[in-house]
């Protein structure tokens, strides 16, 4: 069972959203909370596997509340729920620690699908605000390339194979199954890419992978 906690300052979108995920039978909504604040608190009361934060919130913006959670509740994987209007934070919200972008107008089943990944260890973005983010780094990809490939020679040979599957949008189970090792090697594996990195989250870690261009290498 994959325990969320949902936090938006509108409670008809939270009501919206709550129904969405009520039809999967392996997630459970276990908390609700109306601004960033609250859901750091609530965060904290009942560790949940994944948090759904809306980026625009009182008290405590969903960046600033991702940035909290990520240091008082690593375990928790954070997603942000975002409208095309707001795309311009994504970077921002890299750099906060989220590990999903979900679209309040998507199709229900990218709700669903992004939770179950983040919730995996996984990384998710709607697929509009993908071709967005692809398009941003294509734009410069040749002048970060050489830059990007420089970061990750630094790396061992496993490492790489890692970063290009993390990169590839692949779990930490479906790379254990891919690479024949246990699910918690390669857990393992990922926090020590990430570390050797500086990175936060397998997001921005995927990027690397894209800019260097290891996926599709694997």
């Amino acid at each position: 069972m994959i325990r969320v906690l949902l936090a938006d300052d509108e409670a008809m979108i939270r009501a919206g959203v709550r129904a969405i995920l009520g039809t999967c039978e392996s997630i459970e909504v276990v908390a609700e909370a109306a601004d960033g604040r609250e859901s750091v608190e609530l965060a904290l009361k009942h560790r949940p596997d994944v948090c759904l934060l809306d980026i625009r919130m009182p008290r405590l913006d969903g960046l600033q509340a991702a940035a909290e959670l990520h240091k008082v509740a690593p375990d928790t994987a954070v997603a942000m729920l975002t409208t095309f209007s707001e795309d311009e934070y994504i970077a921002s919200a890299l750099g906060s620690g989220a590990a999903g972008f979900l679209l309040k107008s998507g199709n229900p089943r990218e709700l669903i699908a992004g939770v179950q990944a983040v919730a995996e260890g996984g990384a998710y973005l709607s697929p509009s605000i993908a071709r967005r983010v692809i398009s941003h780094l294509g734009a410069g990809q040749l002048g970060k390339q050489a830059t990007a490939r420089a970061r990750v020679e630094e790396l061992t040979a496993r490492e790489r194979e890692v970063l290009a599957l993390v990169g590839a949008g692949l779990s930490n189970a479906e790379i254990a199954g891919r690479l024949h090792v246990v699910e918690g090697t390669v857990k393992a594996y990922v926090s020590q890419v990430l570390a050797r990195l500086g990175f936060k989250n397998r997001v921005q870690a995927a990027i690397l992978a894209y800019e260097a261009g290891l996926v599709g290498e694997e």
